[in-house]
């Protein structure tokens, strides 16, 4: 099962997905719109669910440190709506605490030069909640 995971912000969404056979994952790329216009990013995620035949949708739901949910934990729910009746697949939300924070670690770790960092931190963080979410399903 193909598995698309999805870091949603106000002005970008980073994309990943999974091998078929739900092991590793792949980043794709980050969808950049306006500020809020969510329609855009909705748009530009159901061609990528179409192109790659994803079965399924994992979407990064932002959790305060100590566990609350605050206003982009709200958006992240919003999203999953516009997705689920956009695509007709199931749409998870999972905790993406930290997840950009591994990416940026990850990247600077690996000699990613900054602008670079800049331009793919977003596929990373998308990657990382798409493996973190196989890994945890797995156990």
């Amino acid at each position: 099962m193909r598995i698309l995971g999805l870091d949603l912000g106000n002005k970008t969404c980073g994309v990943a997905i999974s091998d078929p056979t739900g092991l590793i994952t792949r980043g794709i790329t980050t969808i950049r719109f306006k500020s809020r216009d969510f329609d855009t990013a909705l748009a530009e995620v159901v061609k990528i669910v179409n192109q790659e035949k994803a079965e399924k949708i994992v979407l990064g739901l932002p959790k305060n440190m100590d566990g609350t949910e605050g206003i982009q934990a709200e958006t992240s729910k919003m999203f999953k709506e516009m997705l689920e009746k956009a695509t007709n697949l199931e749409v998870e939300l999972f905790d993406e605490r930290l997840t950009s924070r591994v990416a940026l670690n990850s990247m600077i770790m690996g000699g990613t030069n900054k602008k670079d960092r800049h331009d793919q931190i977003d596929e990373m963080a998308a990657k990382i909640i798409l493996q973190d979410y196989l890994d945890k399903i797995r156990r």
